[in-house]
This record gives structure tokens, C-alpha cells and sequence, in this order.
């Protein structure tokens, strides 16, 4: 079946354990226990491991494994991680399937930090914290990704998000796991990316050394009616 490799959907498929990382000065190599993301898994194929697309270079009989670069360990908590830790693991989409969570491409923007959690109901509320650049990328209501996991953005402060969280996804993530003060890694909704590197030329005139700018000027190339 034909993937769209680096693109995934924050559904997660299942949890594995690490079963070895080894981290070396320019890089590493994670060995990671699975089951159901085995099926059909060749080596070569795109993988996403708490949110990271990484790429399978050996396939076992019960885990695989793959490479991590000195660029990973510096962007994502694989450097923080060790053996026996739980992670989130995500095939790549293939052509056929529907996107049940939001566009996620496995390229982590920043790494978070898990503050609390609280029970609501039958759910949990989960506050995590930010780093400060990501901040215009987030609104309420909007998606995140959470270690690879596709969830709405509940409520939202200058330093911390907040996401509800139902016992299905509790069972099927390693936030079960979650311990607070530990670090996540974060996508931000590509889409909000996109949007913000078109609109910069237009937000660059309204800056105030910005030279000859009017509302007539601007009225005059469309950019406002």
C-alpha cells in the first residue's frame, strides 16, 4: 500500500517500550518493542515515534528499530529518554486512509513540559507549558500535536495550553505514563505556518518604519478594501 511518507495524523496505533537507545556524540539508535505497527513495516518506511518521523532500519520479529541524528536529539526528548519508557507509535499514512486527527509531519517545533493533570468528569484536563515562540501558532479550539498525539487545544495562557483528555486516549498513549515536569515533544498545526509565511508580506507594511505606507496605498494593491 502506498504511504505519503512524513505525514501522519496524531491517531496512535499503539505503545511500544524502549527496548535500548544508544546515544552517541553524533547521533543514536533507538530499538523500540511493538506489535500492531509491524504489519507490513519495511525497512526505509517512515515511522513516527512520540511525534518524531523517523526512519526504519531494521524490522524484527517483535520491534524494529531506527536512527537518530545529532539534529533529532537536539530538537526532541530522545535525548532525555531511556530504556523502558513508553512511546507513541504511528505507521505513515497511506493514500487510502482517512484523516481522522489533523496533518501532522513529524517535525517537532519545540519541546514542552508536562505541569498537571485533573479529573473532569470521566476525562482529565492536561496543562502543559510552551516554549514562548510557539505561542502565536496556538489558539483555542485549534489542533497540537503531544508526542505525536492529535488533540484540541481546551484552554490557552501566555505559557501554557490546555488539552481534555478521554480514558480512550489515556489507554492508548503514553500519557498514562506522564509524570509532571517531564518534557513532550510539540507540533504545531502546519497550517497555522503556512498562513502566517503568506501573510507576512502584507504584515510587514503595516510596520512603523515601514516607508510610505497609507491606508490609500494600501487599498490601491488590495490588501484591504
Amino acid at each position: 500500500m502506498l504511504t505519503i511518507s512524513d505525514m501522519f495524523t496524531g491517531l496512535i496505533e499503539e505503545t511500544g517500550r524502549i527496548r535500548r537507545l544508544v546515544l552517541t556524540g553524533t547521533g543514536g539508535e533507538l530499538h523500540v518493542a511493538a506489535r500492531a505497527v509491524l504489519d507490513g513495516l519495511r525497512v526505509g518506511e517512515s515511522i513516527a515515534v512520540n511525534g518524531v518521523c523517523l526512519t526504519v532500519t531494521e524490522v524484527e520479529r517483535d520491534g524494529f528499530r531506527a536512527h537518530l541524528s545529532a539534529e533529532t536529539l537536539r530538537r526532541t526528548t530522545f535525548g532525555q529518554l531511556r530504556a523502558g519508557r513508553l512511546v507513541n507509535l504511528e505507521r505513515a499514512l497511506r493514500v487510502s486512509d482517512r484523516l481522522g486527527g489533523h496533518i501532522i509531519q513529524g517535525h517537532v517545533d519545540g519541546i514542552g513540559r508536562f505541569l498537571e493533570r485533573r479529573p473532569e468528569g470521566e476525562s482529565w484536563i492536561f496543562r502543559f507549558a510552551f516554549p514562548l515562540n510557539l505561542r502565536r501558532y496556538l489558539v483555542a479550539k485549534g489542533s497540537i500535536a503531544v508526542d505525536g498525539i492529535s488533540l484540541t487545544i481546551a484552554d490557552l495562557s501566555a505559557a501554557w495550553f490546555e488539552v481534555a483528555i478521554i480514558p480512550h486516549t489515556l489507554r492508548m498513549t503514553n500519557l498514562r505514563e506522564l509524570h509532571p515536569g517531564e518534557g513532550v515533544n510539540l507540533e504545531v498545526d502546519v497550517l497555522a505556518k503556512y498562513i502566517e509565511r503568506m501573510v507576512e508580506p502584507v504584515l510587514a507594511r503595516f510596520r512603523p518604519n515601514a516607508p510610505g505606507m497609507t491606508l490609500e496605498r494600501l487599498k490601491a494593491e488590495g490588501d484591504v478594501e
